[in-house]
C-alpha cells in the first residue's frame, strides 16, 4: 500500500501512514456537479408578490354606453384616466400579469448513495494537481498532496500560531493571495449585508476539536470541518472540484471508512 508523509507543526517529515484507497478512484465530475446544483438549490429563498397587490381599491368598471373603455376607475376620478386603477394588467400603474409566486419549491432531490460517492468523488480530485490550479490554488511550495499533518494541530487556540503552522508548511503564498482578493460586490448586495466578496483558501479537516476551529475562523478563506461533516459544499465551493484540502493524521485514518461505498 502506498505511503504517505505526515508533518509536524514545524513542517518536518514525522512518520509515515497508509493512504486510503479512496484517492485511487477516478473522480466522477458529472456526479460533483449534480450534487452541487443539488445543494445550492436549497439556498435559495422563495419570493413572491401578494396575492391581492393591485386590488386594494375602490376601482369598478363603467360598463357600456360612455364612450369610454371598461377598464376599472377610481371612484370620484371622473374621466381622469390618469387615474386608472390597478387592478389590470394593461392599465397604467397595473399589477403584473403573472406574477412569480412564492408557492414554488426550488428544491431538489437526489438519492443518498449519489450525495455519498460525489463526497469521495470530490476527495479523490482533491489529490488531483491539474484541478487544484484550476481551482485558483497555489501549491508549488507545498510539500505533497495529500498534505497529513500531525494530530497536535487540533489543540491550537491561538490564530497567530495556526497562521504559522500553515506558512511552515508551505501555504503562506495561497494565504496572502487569498487576503489580497478581498474586493466589493458589485450590484445591490452591498446594501444586504455581503458587501465583500473573496476566495475561498485551504480546507482543514480535523477529526475531534479542542480550540481550532474558533483560532482559524479569522484566517481569510479558511475553513475547518470534522471529517465525519464533510459535504460537498464545503469541499467543492461553488461547485469547483479540487480544493486544496490540510488533513489531520486521525481525519486522514478515518478515510477507510469510505472504503465500503466505492
Amino acid at each position: 500500500m502506498e505511503k504517505v508523509n505526515v508533518y509536524s507543526l514545524e513542517g518536518k517529515k514525522k512518520g509515515l501512514i497508509d493512504k486510503p484507497k479512496i484517492f485511487e478512484l477516478n473522480p466522477r465530475i458529472d456526479l460533483i456537479q449534480a450534487v452541487s446544483a443539488n445543494s445550492q438549490s436549497r439556498n435559495k429563498q422563495a419570493q413572491g408578490r401578494d396575492k391581492r397587490a393591485g386590488l386594494r381599491n375602490t376601482a369598478e368598471g363603467w360598463g357600456t354606453g360612455h364612450g369610454m373603455s371598461r377598464t376599472p376607475r377610481l371612484k370620484g376620478s371622473g374621466y381622469n384616466t390618469a387615474r386608472q386603477a390597478g387592478r389590470v394588467p394593461f392599465a397604467k400603474g397595473g399589477r403584473r400579469a403573472h406574477p412569480i409566486k412564492n408557492e414554488k419549491n426550488f428544491k431538489k432531490k437526489i438519492n443518498k448513495r449519489i450525495n455519498k460517492q460525489s463526497i469521495i468523488s470530490a476527495i479523490a480530485a482533491s489529490t488531483d494537481k491539474s484541478w487544484i490550479q484550476k481551482g485558483g490554488f497555489i501549491f508549488e511550495n507545498i510539500p505533497e498532496i495529500p498534505l497529513v499533518v500531525d494530530d497536535k494541530i487540533q489543540t491550537i487556540k491561538k490564530t497567530a500560531r495556526i497562521y504559522s503552522i500553515l506558512c511552515n508548511l508551505g501555504l503562506e503564498t495561497d494565504l496572502v493571495k487569498i487576503k489580497k482578493s478581498k474586493k466589493i460586490r458589485a450590484g445591490k448586495g452591498k446594501s444586504r449585508g455581503r458587501k465583500y466578496k473573496k476566495k475561498k483558501g485551504v480546507l482543514i479537516v480535523i477529526k475531534d476539536d479542542f480550540g481550532i476551529i474558533k483560532a482559524s475562523r479569522n484566517i481569510p478563506g479558511t475553513d475547518v470541518i470534522r471529517v465525519e461533516n464533510l459535504s460537498i459544499k464545503t469541499l467543492t465551493p461553488g461547485g469547483t472540484s479540487g480544493r486544496l484540502i490540510l488533513w489531520t493524521q486521525s481525519a486522514f485514518n478515518e478515510l477507510n471508512n469510505y472504503e465500503v461505498l466505492i
